[in-house]
């Protein structure tokens, strides 16, 4: 299915620029008007039922049947070779838990076939007194088919690597490419505060550091593949998408999050044009320096 196809299905969008379509509202209703078997990769990360400024707090139980509900909604419409990576917090649980993971809760209702738990491992944090201070969140990588999945393992290899020219029986130990970055994603949370606010951060309390969805879009999709993300927040996800040459669509229910999503994706296209721009020039320029070097030679 095609963006345009995609839009003709879902309606008017709330923003549209030529490979992203921004929709308000929810997206229980929305995901009902795309065909099945349609979108190669769902990145998201839902509300978490702990009380953010964006949610109502459920039951557990309501909470779960919810989770249910919309995650069986992106199961119809994945492709047959697709990806759906799910990432979900903790909350408390009365008489159980201080801080039980949320895939505990939602383990026997999803129908996708997992493939792994990657944890994404960061420094900044809350400081525990009676705990361990949390330092990670869980992502799920679910597949339609355990058998015939999206894995670009090439596109996200760590290039640091301790030994890169150690060989065995004359051949190289490790890919030149660089090795498996594992399971563990040591990646830097998005922070906020004086003098300590990363770069990227914006006014949405719960937002993905850029580096992390790339990864995930590099490993489990191709260039020209459409990325859902149906909770789209900030809309890091998006700007994932554009960078590395995807066409996205992002549902919110929350108007001042579209906004900042629709900013963000405006000021990534100037940056974008401007890094096209600067390249040019130096394009044009090095031949002219070689040129310069030669004479004065």
């Amino acid at each position: 299915m095609s963006l345009q196809e995609l839009k003709e299905k879902l309606g008017i969008p709330y923003y549209e620029d030529e490979d992203i379509l921004i929709y308000s509202g929810d997206c229980l209703h929305l995901l009902d008007k795309v065909d099945p078997a349609s979108i190669p990769l769902t990145v998201t990360s839902p509300p978490y039922n702990i009380g953010k400024e964006y949610e109502k707090i459920l039951k557990t139980d309501d909470y779960v049947t919810w989770s249910s509900e919309w995650i069986s909604k992106i199961h119809r419409i994945t492709s047959e070779n697709g990806a759906f990576w799910l990432n979900l917090g903790y909350i408390p649980l009365d008489g159980k838990a201080k801080a039980i993971p949320l895939p505990y809760l939602i383990w026997q209702h999803v129908p996708f076939f997992l493939i792994q738990e990657v944890i994404w491992n960061y420094a900044a944090g809350v400081a525990g007194r009676l705990f361990f201070s949390p330092r990670n969140e869980k992502f799920l990588w679910y597949v339609k088919d355990s058998e015939n999945y999206t894995f670009n393992l090439d596109d996200v290899r760590d290039p640091n690597v301790k030994y890169p020219n150690q060989k065995k029986n004359g051949k190289l130990k490790c890919n030149p490419l660089g090795k498996n970055p594992t399971d563990v994603w040591q990646i830097a949370k998005v922070t906020s505060g004086k003098n300590r606010s990363s770069k990227e951060r914006t006014a949405h309390p719960a937002q993905f550091p850029i580096e992390l969805v790339k990864r995930i879009i590099l490993a489990s999709s191709n260039t020209g593949d459409i990325v859902l993300d149906p909770f789209l927040g900030s809309g890091s996800t998006l700007e994932a998408a554009i960078r590395t040459g995807r066409e996205a669509v992002g549902i919110d229910i929350e108007p001042q999050y579209l906004e900042i999503a629709i900013d963000r994706i405006k000021k990534v296209r100037e940056q974008i044009i401007l890094e096209k721009s600067q390249k040019s020039l130096f394009d044009e320029l090095s031949p002219r320096e070689n040129d310069y070097k030669l004479q004065a030679g």
